[in-house]
């Protein structure tokens, strides 16, 4: 016996239009309307262009969604993933109503609770206590029901001492932890969760995937989560949805649905810096960029292209890379081999290729710094975090990567391929 659809999206498309005009003019919209009388389809959709954010296009109207359709089985968690500009804000805006699709329809079986940004559902000028009950009466729940839940809410939320103050006067943490517990506890069939739940600490961040994985087991609930954290979708999601420039570019299991992200992002991961006119300093970094970086089963390694500026005599030099998370707070350093030096060049510039292999990451973001000096440690050039690349997936078990310990830290090995 088949598990009903909770959720079910029908060639689902949604259309911009670009400028300070969202809607277009009163021409267009005539235009729109004869053609919807005479059902034809919408004449402007015919000339939008996809949403690729990276290129100049011909169009003022781009499809921030085109043709999506998928299915979520009753108390599934589905992961919708896609790198920035892929169309996930305004898939969820859809399915919450927020916005109208422009093709396609949407089914939807039991109510709806929606967490997109901070502050979502809450009214300003209402307490938190007013805002439990306003938002229970939106789900459609008595009133009784709503106050049979309201210690839990309460108490999950953390905010008890707030609770009779104005949300207007919340942080942008404690909105968020009374609007997810809000979602959670009124029982709604269907709840969808955008990446704002990262707003909120770490210890409040377990609590809500906690909670999301007990309504969907327990409770036979569907849930829709958007995150950037791939190791939060891969424990959390049993399928996934991929989304690349407004079209489903994978929907699978969730591990198959990561590693196809994973693959889609290798193939963009070039990341260049450029500094046109370099400071005189007697050495001094001037371009940068990141290629072949490449993740699979048995290493996870990149080469960078550096080129360096001299404007003045000075000692023999060499680099090091640094990496920091996404914070800024720096975890290894990658010191190539010191018997290749950067030497004093009459002609003005060294250019080196450096290869550079990691020891396992958990996904996110990471920075890249780089440091030159001469052999006794003076600093002649620091560049920081001026080239980022992403890890997308966890790494498996059993990986091995060559690398030295220095002190307690582990040392990426780095090697330089070539100089000029």
């Amino acid at each position: 016996m088949s598990i009903p659809a909770a959720l079910q999206v029908e060639h689902l498309g949604k259309l911009y239009r670009l400028g300070e005009v969202g809607t277009g003019t009163l021409s267009q919209d005539l235009n729109r309307a004869w053609a919807r009388l005479r059902k034809r389809e919408d004449p402007y959709a015919k000339i939008g262009e996809a949403n690729d954010r990276s290129q100049k296009g011909d169009s003022d109207f781009v499809w921030s969604l085109r043709d999506v359709s998928f299915a979520v089985p009753q108390g599934e968690v589905l992961g919708i993933i896609g790198p920035n500009g892929s169309g996930k804000s305004t898939l969820l805006k859809i399915l919450s109503k927020v916005t109208a699709p422009t093709t396609g329809r949407v089914k939807l079986r039991g109510r709806v609770a929606s967490l997109l940004e901070v502050g979502t559902g809450f009214h300003p000028e209402l307490t938190g206590r007013e805002n439990v009950f306003l938002n229970g009466a939106i789900l459609g729940m008595s009133k009784a029901e709503i106050r049979a839940k309201f210690d839990e809410i309460v108490d999950f939320s953390g905010v008890e001492r707030y609770i009779d103050t104005p949300v207007k006067r919340y942080s942008s943490g404690m909105y968020v932890r009374l609007a997810f517990a809000v979602a959670a506890f009124l029982e709604p069939e269907i709840m969808i969760v955008d990446e704002v739940l990262a707003v909120g600490d770490a210890e409040f961040q377990r609590k809500c995937l906690g909670r999301l994985q007990e309504v969907s087991r327990n409770d036979g609930k569907t849930v829709l989560f958007v995150s950037h954290d791939m190791n939060a979708v891969q424990n959390l999601c049993t399928q996934a949805l991929l989304l690349e420039q407004g079209r489903v570019a994978h929907l699978g299991p969730t591990a198959h649905t990561i590693a196809h992200y994973a693959h889609a992002r290798k193939l963009q991961a070039g990341e260049q810096w450029h500094r046109p006119n370099a400071p005189a300093k007697a050495l001094k970094l001037t371009d940068a960029v990141l290629t072949d970086l490449a993740q699979d089963e048995k290493n996870c390694c990149f080469t960078l292209a550096l080129t360096y500026c001299h404007n003045a005599p000075h000692p023999a030099a060499f680099i090091a890379i640094d990496v920091a998370d996404s914070a800024g707070s720096p975890l290894m350093q990658a010191l190539p081999t010191l018997d290749k030096f950067l030497v004093y060049n009459p002609n003005g510039s060294t250019a080196l290729r450096v290869r550079v292999e990691l020891p396992p990451l958990v996904p996110g973001e990471y920075y890249l710094s780089f440091w030159a000096g001469s052999h006794n440690t003076d600093t002649l050039d620091f560049e920081e975090q001026i080239v980022r690349f992403d890890i997308v997936a966890s790494p498996t078990k059993g990986r091995t990567f060559p690398h030295t310990r220095d002190h307690g830290a582990i040392v990426p090995y780095a090697e330089v391929l070539g100089q000029q």
